[in-house]
């Protein structure tokens, strides 16, 4: 009797085991946040518009990115934030307005999508090196090159203009965690690391996680090197921002003092996820970060020929 009660429980746990395996494994693919490459070209190619989708290898892994068009006018490449993935940004890859005015560029970061999931790389400086490869190796981008981070994307897009200050001309950063600790800390993020925990969370949200855990070490080492950023900002970011602190935008005031211009445009009745919700709002500051640059390289070109020789042309 006893042996078969045994028999029973055993199966019994050995099914919810399988059961919870199933139900984890479903779970993670819905929650990846991301298209492999059949199913972006698919998308883009509906919009009757033919993206390049490639990958290269950096820091010991592949990384994805995408390019739609090949104007000479100007570059933007979009930073995404956490958790996400490039495919986040394919109704700005296709917009109209944006593809008629500059190259466009979008990639995985380290640690979604298809650039090593759930392998993550916490540090900034070294997810600055790896997107600087797409602007300055793997392809010349035309100038001026603007970026354009959201979320966790902001702090990147400024160490990018930080390590690489003759390479960017422009920043647009929504709703940017730039100071350390100014962010919200969940109460499950230290717990999730715990290795009973960590194996049931989606790959994504273990790369999101590892992220979140390393931000404010990874912010405090960026203070001393806001002075090397050089070109105009634009900040954006919901009033009722749940997710990072809107005194963010204090700090961009204190700590961004070397640069020609900085707008800062808080929007009343939005939270966090104002990519979408204001997309006209930021479409429109996209272009006009893209006629302010191009005026001050237009200015800059014209200094360096005081004779009057032609300007040099605006491509790398």
């Amino acid at each position: 009797m006893m042996a078969r009660i045994g028999r029973i429980v055993l199966r019994v746990f050995l099914g919810i085991l399988i059961a919870l395996v199933a139900f984890l494994i479903i779970f993670d693919q819905m929650v990846q946040f991301r298209m492999n490459d059949t199913e972006l070209l698919d998308w883009f190619h509906a919009q009757k518009i033919n993206p390049q989708i490639s990958y290269f290898t950096a820091k010991g892994r592949k990384v994805r990115y995408i390019q739609v068009g090949d104007k000479p006018d100007a570059t933007i490449l979009f930073i995404h934030g956490a958790p996400s993935s490039l495919s986040y940004w394919k109704s700005y890859l296709a917009d109209s307005l944006l593809r008629s005015r500059a190259t466009l560029f979008a990639a995985d970061r380290p640690g979604y999508g298809y650039s090593g999931l759930a392998d993550p790389m916490p540090d900034i400086a070294a997810q600055a090196h790896v997107l600087s490869l797409i602007l300055d190796s793997l392809h010349k981008a035309h100038r001026p090159i603007i970026l354009v981070g959201v979320s966790y994307g902001g702090p990147i897009a400024c160490r990018l203009a930080m390590d690489y200050p003759d390479l960017i001309d422009g920043l647009v950063l929504m709703a940017p965690p730039l100071g350390p600790g100014r962010e919200k800390i969940f109460w499950f993020t230290y717990p999730v690391e715990n290795p009973l925990i960590h194996w049931v969370v989606p790959r994504m949200l273990q790369t999101a996680n590892a992220e979140k855990i390393h931000h404010k070490d990874e912010l405090a080492k960026m203070l001393p090197l806001w002075g090397n950023i050089h070109v105009p900002v634009t900040y954006l970011q919901g009033e009722q921002d749940e997710l990072v602190d809107t005194s963010n935008a204090s700090f961009a005031k204190q700590h961004l003092t070397n640069i020609p211009s900085l707008e800062i445009q808080m929007i009343p009745g939005r939270g966090h996820l104002i990519a979408f919700a204001e997309k006209d709002r930021i479409e429109k500051a996209i272009l006009e970060m893209l006629d302010k640059t191009e005026a001050r390289r237009h200015e800059t070109n014209l200094g360096s020929n005081p004779a009057g020789n032609a300007p040099a042309s605006s491509s790398r």
